[in-house]
């Protein structure tokens, strides 16, 4: 199964300092990608360090996970999904947030399941697959 891989999972691995091996090791043949959307909230995280050291360390491993998994951009084809689901919650007086809605959009676009540690707010998006809960062993 292909998937999107949700800023959530990839933040829980580098807090626990288990690399991108553990990753690698859980997604075994798997094709894997990530929004633009999430590329941006990994690359916020570098900025707003509190130490030079953190963010160093935060640099080497955003970068890696950069440089080995596919970015999925915001196109058009990504714009017209997102309209339409933005729109579809808006009826149902649901909401969710603006980068959790583009990368919901992204992964329907792409027909790719979510692997997500927030699957409470991506459960609004109707006929998202969700991997829920995913963390690092």
């Amino acid at each position: 199964m292909a998937f999107l891989i949700d800023s959530s999972v990839l933040i829980d691995i580098e807090r626990q300092a288990s690399g991108l091996s553990s990753l690698v090791e859980r997604l075994g043949d798997e094709s894997v990608g990530m929004a633009a959307t999430t590329a941006s909230e990994l690359l916020h995280g570098v900025h707003r360090a509190d130490s030079a050291l953190r963010r160093a360390r935060r640099e080497r491993f955003v970068e890696a996970v950069l440089s080995a998994v596919a970015v999925y951009p915001f196109d058009l084809d990504v714009a017209r999904v997102h309209a339409r689901v933005w729109a579809d919650l808006a009826a149902a007086g649901c909401r969710i947030g603006a980068h959790d809605l583009i990368i919901a959009a992204t992964a329907l676009t792409h027909e790719l399941a979510l692997a997500t540690g927030n699957a409470d707010e991506f459960r609004r998006v109707e006929g998202l697959q969700l991997i829920a809960g995913w963390t690092t062993p």
